[in-house]
């Protein structure tokens, strides 16, 4: 079914990527994916509007930010770049980037959020339930994984009670039902339409949309106190970086035109909170929703602790990024899971890219060269099978990718390319230029052969730009511009081709296995070493009595309330007392400290953490795993009897 274009307008969203978190290949796919349905749109003539961004608030960017001793705003700052940059590696084509810590962003979570106050449907009250804190969600009973954990990452749900303020969501569902009954493809694909059909049909409560706990986030218009629940934050992003306050004219422009594209994993809140929150706000919902599946590696999922996480830097780096967006597109149906193998991705270099395009380019412009002097010849008539063919491609690829059918859309070109390599078998052009007789029958194949390269350049566009634009000035062809509805079969004639270059060199199999496996060794040598004890520098005796250590007791235990880490001792020297900040609160309570015997570093510089001064540092020895601490034990006398005050050395 092909899109009806009433309006030539489309705005495509990727998800906010958390900043708390390394770009991976789930980043790229999204990501890719619309980027290739943004160049396809902006080369059928519309006006494109390709959106990305990051998310930015939330307790573990707060947490993480204590741990490496800087502000939220400091470490948001820095990490975001890796998104940026990546972006740029896979040669994305985004028109905005949006930040939730921008102000064009707040000043608009802000306004829907008190329009919502204002009219009721945001009100005060008490919640209690079990919350996931890496993934900042209450998880309903309904769904929790077993003991108790989080369905999504598995680790142990907490039980939290607090002060909220919650959306009156549950008013809004028949609303969105019935949107939903009437507008069949909004949620893409079927199977996860119907898994959100389901779920408003089973009851939807209304939603908690603010928090007590953190600090780091949007604050609630009028009540400070609350910070806005980043989720609800999140959302507005797709409303407020097309200026739904400033720039009334580009958002209704733009708005009555949007797509989002995102993981499955969060299907829900936008299928269901958002279009509630927007159905309150009376704006019009988003056209589609598109979810897709998730990515294991070599048929495991994929994990920091097993190693096995796909890193987009390191693939585009060994074997270009053209190939690594093809494979990620052609593996897979869109909407479907999808196993990540390296000799997959080899195996389609080789076949689909060296051996079939680069082939059919190899052949096609040598031939030219040999029996033409590089310029493409006119025939009379120049319409023939692939000519057809060429039509039927065309159409296809239109209404697979305005289905999202990515797979499917490669798999025609590739059809295109095929019939296009057998055709050169068919008609034996080598033995053609052997007859003069035959020399318009040369002219016609010859033609046809260029005009199939040059529709094949144009369709990969989307999907391999840069092997696009190679192919494109291989033939000759230096448009800057290339619109789909320009071509015209035939008006390749008396163009005069460039110097062939190979596309895609092969893999050599064998070569590759064995590098493969090197790489595999150095790998766990590295593993190994890591489970070393790292030593610091060298120093002599005379450095080390510059550390003044004393033995001291803890005689009071405060918590520090802007801190996740941080406790606030004071302890008893004998002789003076001072206050110490430790970050040991996940790993003692205030009465297993109070009491206890320790060593104390007594002449460090004093240091302002959360506000308090700390003059000193507890000694401590700990377990790690991967670079985190699992366990944490006091030094302690074994002599509890010893004078406090006294020098260890």
């Amino acid at each position: 079914m092909t899109e009806q274009k009433n309006d030539k307008v489309f705005y495509i969203t990727t998800p906010i990527y958390y900043v708390n978190d390394i770009p991976h290949i789930g980043h790229a796919y999204t990501t890719i994916a619309c980027d290739v349905i943004s160049r396809y749109k902006r080369m059928k003539g519309y006006d494109v509007h390709f959106l990305t961004g990051t998310d930015e608030h939330g307790q573990k960017i707060q947490t993480a930010a204590e741990t490496k001793g800087k502000t939220p705003q400091e470490l948001v700052d820095e990490i975001h770049l890796n998104f940026k940059k990546l972006w740029e590696v896979l040669n994305i084509s985004n028109d905005d980037f949006i930040r939730t810590t921008e102000p064009r962003h707040i000043k608009v979570v802000q306004a829907m959020f008190k329009k919502l106050m204002d009219q009721g449907d945001i009100y005060k009250g008490t919640y209690s339930g079990y919350y996931c804190i890496p993934d900042e969600t209450y998880v309903p009973e309904s769904s929790m994984g077993p003991n108790k954990t989080c369905p999504d990452c598995g680790r142990p749900l907490t039980i939290m009670e607090e002060e909220s303020y919650f959306f009156r969501a549950s008013k809004y569902v028949p609303d969105l039902i019935k949107f939903y009954e009437e507008h069949l493809k909004a949620v893409m694909p079927k199977i996860r339409y119907n898994e959100i059909m389901s779920f408003l049909k089973s009851g939807v409560k209304d939603q908690s949309v603010s928090r007590t706990s953190i600090k780091w986030g949007i604050p609630v218009p009028g009540d400070e106190k609350h910070v806005i629940y980043v989720w609800f934050d999140a959302l507005i992003n797709y409303a407020s970086a097309i200026g739904y306050l400033d720039d009334p004219e580009k958002f209704s422009h733009y708005w009555p035109h949007v797509r989002h594209m995102v993981g499955k994993d969060i299907i829900r809140f936008h299928c269901v909170i958002w279009p509630l929150i927007l159905i309150a706000l009376g704006i019009n919902l988003p056209v589609e929703v598109i979810a897709h599946g998730w990515w294991t590696h070599e048929g495991e999922k994929m994990s920091k602790s097993k190693g096995n996480v796909i890193n987009p830097f390191e693939m585009v780096k060994e074997y270009g990024l053209d190939p690594f967006r093809y494979f990620l597109l052609r593996e897979v149906p869109f909407g479907n899971d999808g196993d990540f193998s390296q000799l997959a991705l080899v195996g389609r270099i080789n076949s689909d890219l060296a051996n079939d395009l680069g082939n059919l380019l190899n052949r096609t412009l040598q031939m030219i060269k040999n029996y033409r002097n590089g310029v493409v010849p006119s025939c009379v008539n120049p319409q023939s099978e692939l000519s057809e063919m060429s039509i039927n491609t065309l159409e296809k690829v239109d209404d697979y990718l305005n289905n999202y059918q990515f797979d499917e859309a490669l798999k025609s070109i590739w059809e295109l390319i095929g019939r296009s390599n057998k055709f050169i078998d068919e008609t034996a052009p080598w033995k053609l230029a052997k007859d003069e007789s035959q020399s318009e029958q040369l002219n016609f194949v010859l033609l046809n052969l260029y005009e199939a390269l040059r529709l094949s350049a144009l369709l990969i566009a989307p999907f391999m730009p840069d092997t696009s634009k190679k192919i494109l000035q291989q033939l000759g062809d230096d448009r800057e511009v290339l619109l789909f509805d320009d071509f015209k079969w035939g008006e390749g004639a008396g163009k005069t081709i460039n110097k062939a270059e190979v596309l895609f060199p092969r893999i050599d199999i064998k070569e590759w296995k064995k590098s493969q496996e090197e790489k595999k060794k150095m790998e766990e040598v590295k593993e190994e070493v890591k489970t070393q004890p790292e030593h610091e520098n060298e120093i002599s005796i005379e450095d080390f009595k510059t550390v003044e250590m004393r033995v001291a007791k803890i005689i009071n235990v405060e918590e520090i309330p802007r801190s996740k880490k941080l406790y606030k001792l004071e302890v008893d020297l004998g002789y003076e007392k001072r206050t110490v900040c430790s970050g040991i609160k996940a790993f003692f309570t205030p009465e297993e400290l109070n009491g206890k015997i320790v060593i104390l570093v007594t002449n460090l510089k004093p240091v302002k953490l959360c506000g308090v001064e700390s003059n000193g540092m507890i000694l401590a020895a700990s377990v790690k795993k991967d670079g985190v601490s699992e366990q944490l034990t006091l030094l302690e006398p074994e002599d509890k009897n010893i004078p406090l005050g006294s020098r260890v050395s």
